[in-house]
C-alpha cells in the first residue's frame, strides 16, 4: 500500500542520508535499465532524491510524497519523458493511480548478455576524477552496475565503494603506480567476487535451479571426465543452492561467505582426484581457488563404452529429470568441448520430450518417435559443435581462423569470398563467445 511504500523509502533516505541513498539509487537505476543512457539514468535518479528530499522532512505534507510519485508518473508517461526507454511504458500509462505507479515500479531492461565495462589506465582514470570527481563517480556507477547488474546488491556496492575509494587515495598520492598496484591487490578478491557472482547469477536467472545444477555437473563432468555422478551432483546442487540464496540476497555477506563454503567443499571432495584442482586448491584466498577451478579447460575424453539411453519407464517415472542429467553428464564427459548451450538445448528437448510423452495415451511410441526425429538431426550437430570447441581451445585464435577458413572452403566450394568471410567471422565469433564454459547463456542460446 501507499504508506509502505513512503515509509520504505523515507527509511532508506534517512538511515543512509542523502548522498549514500543517491549513489545506491544510480547502482539500482543502472542495473535495472541496463540498457539506458548515462543521461536518462541521472534524470530518473534526480527525480526520486528530491522526491525523497523534499517528502521525507518531518516538516513534509502527509500527502507530499503521494502527490509527488503521481506527477512523476505522469511525466514518465508523456511523450517527452526524459526517463529510460521501456516498450512496457505504453501498457502502464494505460492504467491509473497506484496500479499504475507499481506497473512503471516493476519495468526493468533484460540484463546486458556481455559486460561492456572496461577499466581505463590509471593515468585516464585520475585525468576524468580530476577534471570532475561527482560526475566520474557517477558515470562509472553507471557504467559498473548496467555491466555487473546480475551480481547481488551487497556485492555491487561493496566493490563499486573501494574502487572510488582506491580511486580518490591514489590520485592524490605522491606514487600514484605503487598506490593502484598497492590497492587493486587489496580489492582482487571483491573484484573476482563481482565477476563471479554476476556469471552465476546471469546463469541462475536465465536457467533457474533445475538447470543451473546441469550447467554445473557438465561443466564438472568435461572439466573432470573420470570422476563419476555421484562424486559430482551433489557439488553441482550445491552450487545451485548458493545461488539461489544469495543472488537476490540484500544480506551484506551472503555471497562470498556460501561461495567460499563451496569452494572448500568443492576442493575437499575433488583435490584427491584431480591434480588440476589440487593445485587450483592449494591457495589461501578462497576466491581465487573457485576463480581458478572454474577457468579450468576441459581434459581430453577417456575412452568410455557407448551413452547408454535411459529408458521410458525411467524417464516417465518420479525420476524423469534426474536421469535426463545423468545421460547429458555422460555424453558431456565423452565430448568434453560440446558447449554449453548445446547441452541445454538437449535437456531442454528431453524436457519437452517427457512433457508431451510421458501423459500421452502410448508414452513409448510417443517417445520412440521423439528419438527418432531426434537421432536423426543431433548427432551431426553435436559433433561439429564439440570438434568447432575442441579447435578453438587447442589453436591460437589466428590459426582457428585459418583452419575454418579451409574447411568451409572445402564444404562451400561455391562460395564467394564475400560469405566465406561472413562464415568464418560467424563461426569465430560463436565459438569466441559461446565455447568457454562462461558464456552468456542466453545469447549463447539464441546463437546456437
Amino acid at each position: 500500500g501507499k504508506a509502505y511504500i513512503r515509509d520504505k523509502v523515507c527509511q532508506e533516505f534517512n538511515t543512509l542520508g542523502k548522498e549514500e541513498f543517491r549513489t545506491l539509487n544510480i547502482i539500482a537505476k543502472s542495473r535495472k535499465f541496463s540498457n539506458a543512457t548515462f543521461q536518462e539514468i541521472q534524470h530518473l535518479v534526480q527525480e526520486i532524491v528530491s522526491l525523497a528530499a523534499t517528502c521525507c522532512a518531518d516538516t513534509a505534507d502527509p500527502s507530499c510524497y503521494d502527490a509527488g510519485s503521481s506527477a512523476l508518473s505522469v511525466k514518465s508517461c508523456s511523450g517527452t519523458s526524459p526517463f529510460p526507454f521501456h516498450p512496457g511504458t505504453a501498457g502502464c500509462c494505460r492504467q491509473e493511480g497506484l496500479e499504475r505507479k507499481l506497473c512503471l515500479a516493476a519495468l526493468r531492461h533484460p540484463p546486458q548478455q556481455l559486460p561492456r565495462y572496461l577499466q581505463p589506465s590509471n593515468q585516464e582514470l585520475c585525468q576524468a576524477f580530476k577534471k570532475d570527481p561527482k560526475d566520474f563517480a557517477d558515470r562509472f556507477l553507471y557504467e559498473y552496475a548496467s555491466s555487473y547488474g546480475q551480481a547481488p546488491l551487497p556485492v555491487l556496492l561493496g566493490s563499486t565503494r573501494s574502487f572510488l575509494s582506491m580511486v580518490s587515495t591514489c590520485c592524490i598520492s605522491p606514487v600514484p603506480t605503487a598506490c593502484f598496484l598497492k590497492e587493486k591487490l587489496a580489492r582482487k578478491t571483491l573484484s573476482l567476487l563481482t565477476l563471479l557472482s554476476n556469471r552465476g547469477c546471469s546463469r541462475f536467472s536465465a536457467y533457474g535451479k533445475d538447470k543451473v545444477t546441469l550447467s554445473f555437473l557438465t561443466s564438472l563432468a568435461q572439466k573432470m571426465p573420470a570422476a563419476s555422478f555421484e562424486d559430482l551432483f551433489p557439488l553441482a546442487e550445491d552450487a545451485a543452492e548458493v545461488f539461489s540464496q544469495c543472488c537476490d540476497s540484500v544480506a551484506e555477506d551472503c555471497m562470498q561467505r556460501k561461495l567460499s563454503e563451496h569452494t572448500a567443499k568443492a576442493c575437499g571432495a575433488l583435490s584427491a582426484r584431480d591434480e588440476r584442482v589440487a593445485n587450483c586448491c592449494k591457495g589461501k584466498n578462497l576466491m581465487e581457488n573457485y576463480f581458478c577451478i572454474s577457468a579450468l579447460p576441459p581434459a581430453p575424453a577417456p575412452k568410455l563404452p557407448e551413452v547408454p539411453k535411459p529408458l521410458d519407464k525411467q524417464l516417465c517415472g518420479e525420476e524423469g529429470a534426474g536421469h535426463a542429467k545423468r545421460y547429458l553428464f555422460e555424453l558431456a564427459r565423452r565430448q568434453p568441448s560440446l558447449p554449453e548451450a548445446a547441452l541445454s538445448m538437449l535437456y531442454d528437448a528431453h524436457t519437452k520430450a517427457r512433457e508431451e510423452c510421458c501423459s500421452a495415451k502410448d508414452p513409448s511410441s510417443c517417445l520412440q518417435a521423439k528419438r527418432q526425429q531426434m537421432g536423426e538431426k543431433l548427432p551431426p550437430f553435436l559433433e561439429k559443435a564439440n570438434q568447432l570447441c575442441d579447435q578453438y581451445t587447442q589453436l591460437t585464435f589466428l590459426d582457428f581462423k585459418k583452419r575454418l577458413q579451409e574447411s568451409l572452403a572445402k564444404a562451400v566450394p561455391k562460395a564467394s569470398a564475400e560469405l566465406l568471410g561472413q562464415l568464418v567471422e560467424q563461426r569465430a565469433d560463436f565459438a569466441s563467445t559461446c565455447c568457454p564454459h562462461n558464456s552468456p547463456p542466453l545469447y549463447c542460446s539464441s546463437k546456437v
